[in-house]
């Protein structure tokens, strides 16, 4: 039986579904497998010809048992989470003129066009199976810096057995990005705009931790979370890494890099999982905008929290990447103690600074860099004016941070992650195009619908917001299952 535990090591190992259906653990850790899949190069060629869904189960069968769902079942949940995406491929890759050997992977072509699409189409269908099996009902939380929330609440929107209370920092996110939520008129979907969010998305992180800390509260609305949190955002995440890798390769073990705009590192967790797995990923690009929290951590060893900046890539104006420490847990043996003392020192002092070892142990095999402003503007208006190729803000810091570490990375293939469609973006692709018109490679239909739809949220300010959650999650529960609040 394949298991699960904290990266804390409080609590008992638990089965896969428990992990999934918990989000957080009983201590406050990340649920993480006792051990990781290994892949071998025999392995890897037998599925390079595979598509995305069937690679996908390839894959995630190593991490669920058998018993707990069936080879159908699972077919069948991947099939359908991957129904509504546009292209057939699921994530296309776009060959770049310009730079050698250069690729993106898009990964926007979900019905929410960003890359969340690709693990809660997945995740969201998840729970909803295992608590249809259960008979049971849950209160999904999660907060957003601008795609989490939109996805979420697409993905749960008119689903019997859940609920999502989607919070984002108001005005911290592009207007597109909050009409996603906000024009959804389904009963169990709740969009929260939080203004006064200092922290920005970072705020609300730590008032939801707070929720699932109030026990009576978590058990009464049966709480839980599909931020990347939870363990099965970064399983179906590692997918697109091995799919990327197997598309552009000539031969199965060619080593190449890839470049990630980063910021809560949950993608990037689930990229440097899949390379220990086997991957022949030689180096990762830690791709930073100015909230350079990665970076400081990838060339200083320092996990520290610092002012917030607004950038044009808002989705990773982040300053606590709490997924690096699912990822450092496998890169010190599995010492749930390490973990759970950095993660006291840092609520306590607001910094670590890693030893040697550790740094060495965690970094190796990662460059980083953080992107300025300017430099992420310039790099849209030069792939649109070399290659008529137009970058969300994301994109265009992955392929910025590739150029400024080119000589470190050499001649192997790069991959570099869009992890949105950059008709969320109408402002900042104005700013870097110099144009007061969106070209059409900056339009979708589905964010031109959302302007003439009627909005529904509810408002509140951060200095009341757990108070204000309490009151109305619980209310909104107590009216649903037909209770008097």
């Amino acid at each position: 039986m394949i298991q699960y535990v904290s990266n804390k090591g409080g609590g008992a190992a638990v089965d896969f579904e428990t992990a999934i259906l918990d989000g957080f653990a009983v201590d406050g850790g990340l649920y993480v497998p006792t051990s990781l899949p290994k892949i071998s190069l025999e392995q890897l060629k037998k599925w390079k010809q595979l598509g995305y869904i069937d690679l996908a189960f390839e894959i995630l069968s190593l991490f669920i048992d058998r018993s707990v769902i069936s080879e159908v079942e699972l077919k069948a949940l991947l099939r359908t989470a991957y129904a509504p995406f546009e292209k057939s491929s699921i994530i296309p890759l776009h060959q770049l003129k310009s730079k050698k050997e250069t690729y993106i992977m898009e990964l926007f072509y979900g019905p929410t066009i960003s890359f969340k699409d690709v693990g809660l189409a997945f995740l969201v269908n998840l729970v909803d199976f295992f608590l249809k099996r259960k008979n049971e009902y849950k209160s999904l939380i999660v907060a957003t810096t601008g795609d989490t929330g939109p996805a979420t609440a697409f993905f749960t929107a008119g689903k019997s057995n859940l609920s999502a209370w989607v919070l984002y920092p108001k005005g911290l996110i592009t207007e597109e990005q909050e009409r996603q939520m906000t024009t959804l008129p389904h009963a169990n979907v709740h969009p929260v705009g939080v203004s006064n969010c200092p922290d920005g998305g970072d705020d609300l992180d730590l008032v939801i931790a707070k929720l699932y800390a109030n026990i009576p509260f978590k058990d009464k609305v049966h709480l839980s979370s599909v931020n990347s949190i939870n363990w099965g955002r970064i399983m179906m995440q590692t997918v697109h890494y091995f799919y990327g890798y197997l598309q552009v390769v000539d031969f199965v073990g060619e080593e190449i890099n890839m470049s990630v705009p980063s910021g809560a590192f949950g993608n990037l967790c689930a990229g440097g999982l899949a390379r220990k797995m086997g991957l022949p990923i030689t180096k990762f690009v830690v791709a930073n905008n100015t909230n350079a929290c990665l970076h400081r951590i990838f060339s200083e060893g320092l996990f520290s929290k610092q002012a917030i900046f607004e950038t044009p890539s808002s989705a990773i104006d982040i300053l606590i990447p709490y997924n690096f420490w699912r990822f450092l847990y496998f890169c010190v043996d599995q010492d749930a103690k390490k973990i759970n003392d950095w993660s006291t020192e840092f609520m306590h002092k607001g910094k670590v600074q890693f030893d040697n070892e550790t740094y060495s142990s965690y970094s190796q095999g990662f460059l980083s860099v953080s992107i300025s402003d300017k430099r992420t503007l310039e790099m849209i208006h030069e792939m649109y004016t070399k290659e008529n190729y137009l970058l969300d803000p994301h994109g265009a810091v992955a392929v910025a941070a590739a150029d400024v570490l080119k000589d470190k990375l050499g001649d192997k293939k790069l991959i570099c992650l869009a992890t949105a469609h950059p008709a969320k973006f109408p402002q900042v692709i104005k700013e870097a195009l110099q144009t007061r018109h969106i070209p059409e490679e900056g339009k979708h239909d589905s964010i031109e619908e959302a302007k003439t739809k009627c909005e529904k949220v509810y408002l509140c300010d951060h200095s009341y917001l757990e108070e204000a959650l309490l009151n109305v999650m619980t209310t909104d529960w107590d009216l649903k299952h037909n209770n008097k609040a």
